[in-house]
């Protein structure tokens, strides 16, 4: 009888563990002269080694993060912020007023693109256009801006018969555009009127600008995880732009509200159409070229977010996938001295995708013992926290408080949503590492050169 057959035969007959299980077989394979010997692994502790490594460092990984956020953070309020000249609601004198072109690519936005565009004329800025591109809506999208072109003489629009994806809209926009500077923003999103003059300000100011992101602050705060949200956008994206601003690179410019210098669009080749994100592939492709990216919390824009859990789900799968394409599809790049600025960006995101990995394993190891006998080495024997839990979330707490405390000059009453923010890493950080595991596998499995097309987000409880 050869192996094979005597390992099925062995499985079919015998009723044993899973350490006993890998103990014979090591025997068997020992018998056929095979170099691999199962048995001294388990017994030398290496497994067990490699899982207090991992649990190790699912556990300091988000704490380390999460100081070094907070310093990065306060260097940048203390260096930027702090001695601001003027608030975010006044207009910064500047230097010049260049001509500036607002773009708004909607897809299936008649809801709300009327509130929007009557946002954006009201800009403190004396010259700027708006160009509203519908991407094959099927709603009464185009017929509301057919109305607003007639009655406002600076909104032009365009229309794409079919859905060619937010990529393309935007594309599109920066071709037709007058100008050399660029602000989009989304379709849903509500413009303050200082930001184009605050954008603006970065421009002027620096010549290898090639892209300002604003500071979305999250209008839908009926439900648990709108409220959750609005400390999120503060303790995690806001500190985290600032913190990668201190380090020298951005990891992505936010989709919602950012300002483009046209020439570096052009040297790049615009926005990819592929990408599911085209945000972070844009923040990417300009500063892989060179260029700089700066974050400016004084452009605020008021956006729509998800409020179940169904439609939060697809936003950060989306999220998680988009980042795995740029992580697959720019790594060669990294290998060369003159990306080294990009290094510690990458590396971040890296590590990060390999804690939602070690995270992911911990469930699973920790639901198999309920089902099957595992070696001691494997046993998770609960996911409630210890003493570390304990001061993990005590690090959280910091966070947001600090953050909150940051944001605040932005935006009166925030912190009432210091409370609703214990959830969060009960909530999100679940999300986030089932998200992570699941996109980068839709990422390794894209076909390429697939046209990224969008659907209709879900926008909130209103």
């Amino acid at each position: 009888m050869n192996f094979i057959e005597s390992l099925l035969t062995w499985i079919k007959y015998q009723s044993i563990t899973v350490e006993s299980f890998w103990s014979d077989l090591s025997d068997d394979l020992a018998s056929l002269d095979v170099t691999w010997e199962l048995n001294s692994f388990f017994k030398q502790d290496s497994l067990k080694e490699i899982i207090d490594f991992l649990l190790s460092f699912a556990f300091y990984y988000p704490l380390l993060m999460a100081y070094l956020w907070m310093i990065g953070a306060l260097i940048f309020y203390f260096r930027r912020e702090r001695n601001s000249p003027c608030r975010h609601d006044e207009v910064p004198q500047l230097s010049d007023y260049p001509p500036v072109s607002i773009i708004i690519p909607c897809h299936n936005e008649g809801r709300d693109i009327a509130e929007t565009i009557e946002f954006v004329l009201q800009q403190r800025y004396p010259d700027f256009e708006v160009i509203a591109v519908n991407d094959g809506s099927t709603d009464d999208t185009l017929e509301q801006l057919s109305i607003l072109a007639e009655r406002h003489k600076q909104v032009r629009v365009i229309n794409l018969e079919n859905n060619q994806g937010k990529a393309e809209a935007l594309n599109t926009g920066a071709l037709f555009s007058k100008n050399e500077y660029l602000i989009c923003i989304d379709g849903d999103a509500l413009l303050a009127p200082e930001a184009t003059a605050w954008i603006m300000m970065h421009f002027l100011s620096g010549p290898r600008v090639a892209a300002v992101t604003g500071n979305p602050r999250i209008r839908t705060r009926s439900t648990l995880l709108g409220k959750i949200q609005v400390g999120e956008f503060s303790a995690i994206i806001g500190m985290i732009k600032r913190a990668q601003r201190v380090y020298g690179r951005i990891f992505t410019v936010s989709g919602v509200i950012a300002g483009f210098r046209k020439s570096a669009l052009h040297r790049v080749g615009y926005w990819s159409h592929d990408m599911i994100t085209e945000d972070i592939d844009i923040s990417w492709k300009l500063q892989l070229d060179h260029w700089d990216i700066r974050y400016e919390p004084n452009a605020l824009c008021w956006i729509l977010m998800p409020e179940t859990y169904k439609g939060l789900w697809r936003q950060r799968l989306r999220w998680a996938q988009g980042g795995a394409e740029v992580l697959l599809r720019y790594y060669r790049k990294l290998g060369i001295w003159h990306s080294r600025r990009m290094w510690p960006v990458y590396l971040e995101y890296f590590i990060s995708v390999f804690w939602s990995y070690t995270m992911m394993t911990t469930f699973v190891l920790w639901a198999l013992g309920y089902f099957v006998v595992l070696p001691k080495a494997l046993e998770i024997p609960t996911l409630l926290p210890s003493w570390g839990g304990i001061l993990l979330g005590i690090t959280c707490l910091v966070q947001f408080a600090l953050s909150l405390a940051i944001d605040s000059r932005y935006e009166k009453g925030i912190a009432r949503t210091y409370y609703w923010m214990i959830w969060y890493p009960l909530v999100y950080w679940v999300i986030s590492v089932f998200t992570t595991f699941v996109g980068l596998l839709k990422a390794l499995f894209k076909k390429r050169n697939t046209r990224a097309t969008w659907t209709s987000p879900d926008r909130g409880i209103r």
